[in-house]
């Protein structure tokens, strides 16, 4: 019997356009109602998730949420934090100036400044309007070394980022997580932290066994997690990657797959 199940937001429970279908809605309802754990697990800002959170009545002091892909993870009615991992405005303005050579832009989110980057771009503002957040422009070299950073992302248009990605010097990912979450954003972020690592803090936390955890996304930052997982799926709208590692393959997102997976695997388990 699965405990806690991890989804991934976009490409994964949400549909094309951007909502929770009612067939996902009912089967995570039920779910809950028999007592495994639902959590979104995502590259947003808890702000970004807020509405999905309430539509699916995920509040008590026993839900969590998993936020910047795996940088924080907390307790959605408390606000307690059980898992943290930041970088520093050093990494910040290091990721800035590699931005700057390879031709893309960069923004980053800031613990006290919030969603911040170097020049107005149509990618930071698909980051602000899915989250409903505010943008500061700001030159990276003003922050201090040690100034927070929850995470931060090259963005492009695909083709231009998929560049730009092939041009990396492989030594970062060791240095960072480095995960690509959308065809248009890359993200960097503390080595200790991705969604498989917030994934695992949660299932210690509440006490749930690695092969009582399913989880379900679509791109390489999901990778982490359905690697973690006892049971790891790919929507058939995944990538091509992420389709490769994992247990089980499920119909789109458009389809109600993460209804399709919860009661095949939950419910008439």
């Amino acid at each position: 019997m699965y405990k806690l199940i991890a989804l991934d937001l976009d490409g994964t429970l949400l549909g094309s356009d951007k909502a929770i279908s009612q067939q996902n809605q009912d089967a995570i309802a039920k779910a809950r109602a028999a007592g495994v754990t639902v959590v979104l697990a995502s590259g947003r800002p808890m702000q970004g998730m807020l509405d999905k959170l309430e539509l699916l009545n995920i509040n008590s002091d026993k839900d969590f949420i998993l936020c910047y892909n795996g940088s924080m993870v907390q307790n959605i009615a408390t606000g307690e934090i059980i898992h943290q991992q930041t970088i520093t405005g050093k990494d910040a303005k290091r990721v800035a100036r590699l931005a700057k050579e390879l031709g893309v832009y960069v923004h980053a989110f800031s613990t006290e400044h919030g969603l911040i980057t170097t020049e107005h771009n149509p990618y930071t503002d698909i980051e602000a309007n899915i989250n409903g957040l505010d943008i500061t422009e700001m030159n990276f070299e003003s922050l201090s070394d040690d100034h927070p950073i929850i995470k931060a992302m090259i963005v492009a248009e695909p083709a231009a980022l998929t560049e730009a990605i092939s041009k990396l010097d492989p030594k970062l990912r060791e240095e960072f997580t480095v995960v690509q979450s959308a065809p248009f954003f890359l993200e960097f972020l503390n080595p200790s932290a991705n969604k498989g690592i917030g994934v695992a803090a949660i299932a210690e936390h509440l006490g749930i066994k690695q092969e009582e955890v399913m989880t379900m996304g679509d791109a390489e930052n999901d990778h982490h997690m359905l690697k973690y997982a006892g049971l790891g799926i790919a929507m058939s709208n995944a990538m091509e990657e992420t389709k490769q590692i994992a247990d089980h393959i499920t119909v789109s997102n458009d389809e109600h797959g993460v209804a399709v997976c919860i009661e095949q695997f939950v419910l008439n388990a």
